[in-house]
């Protein structure tokens, strides 16, 4: 059994890689974290709102259309749209230009597992600053178990509130956590008061990413958005503002 853990900087923040198997190589799983570094600097390239030159700056100040773009920021475009749909505009990355920071660091998690999977790699961690992508569970001494992922208090750093015990699947959490308060209500234009920290857990970590931020808008109204059919495999543990209640949504799948 070989265990690979590294840690990138980049999008202000640290992402960490945790890569375990049975199988593959040291070598592979070397090359494997290799590309998947390489990625996370592409997407910086490509889709930080702070870099100039990069597309979505281009595409903020209207200067090329999304239709000339490349397929993965006509991917990330679409995927953007569709959850602003399910959430009944909560999600709105068109705000202020286009600004898919709410969606991209838990596709570019998804992306990088989709990685490790391509090397054969059966077991790994993708945490992108709270947007996590899972695949096959904790490989230590042998034996496979679930990941387990604690949501912390927002206001307590070292208290843990919830865990949650993953195989394979996504794990997204908004809060004022690492930034402070950084989410805006499309409706208002003011910081988002609708929750104090969001979290869902799901199939893809795009749309966990997209709805956890959404839900720091809504709050408890967004829970109807779980009705829908789309959103049948995704669960859901949102903190109130202003109060010590919680609530969730189980999926139905």
């Amino acid at each position: 059994m070989i265990t690979l853990s590294r840690q990138v900087e980049s999008w202000g923040t640290v992402i960490l890689f945790e890569l375990s198997s049975q199988q593959v190589s040291e070598d592979k799983l070397i090359q494997a974290f290799s590309e998947a570094e390489k990625f996370i600097y592409h997407v910086d390239e490509v889709f930080s709102t702070y870099k100039e030159n990069s597309i979505i700056s281009q595409l903020k100040r209207e200067e090329i259309e999304i239709s000339s773009c490349s397929h993965e920021v006509q991917e990330v475009w679409g995927l953007c749209k569709n959850t602003m749909e399910l959430t009944d505009g909560a999600f709105n990355p068109w705000l202020k230009g286009f600004d898919p920071s709410g969606l991209v660091k838990g596709w570019a998690a998804q992306k990088c597992g989709e990685i490790f999977e391509k090397y054969g790699v059966e077991n790994s961690l993708v945490n992108a600053a709270g947007d996590l992508a899972l695949r096959g569970g904790l490989l230590k001494d042998g034996e496979v178990t679930p990941w387990e992922i604690g949501i912390r208090n927002p206001e307590i750093k070292d208290e843990i509130v919830e865990s949650f015990k993953i195989n394979t699947g996504a794990i997204a959490t908004s809060g004022s956590y690492e930034k402070g308060a950084h989410i805006y209500d499309p409706f208002t234009n003011l910081i988002a008061i609708g929750a104090m920290s969001a979290t869902v857990i799901g199939p893809d970590a795009a749309i966990a990413d997209a709805l956890a931020t959404a839900l720091m808008v809504s709050g408890k109204d967004g829970a109807i958005w779980f009705s829908k059919p789309e959103l049948k495999s995704y669960s859901v543990f949102v903190i109130e503002r202003n109060s010590d209640q919680s609530w969730s949504i189980t999926s139905s799948s």
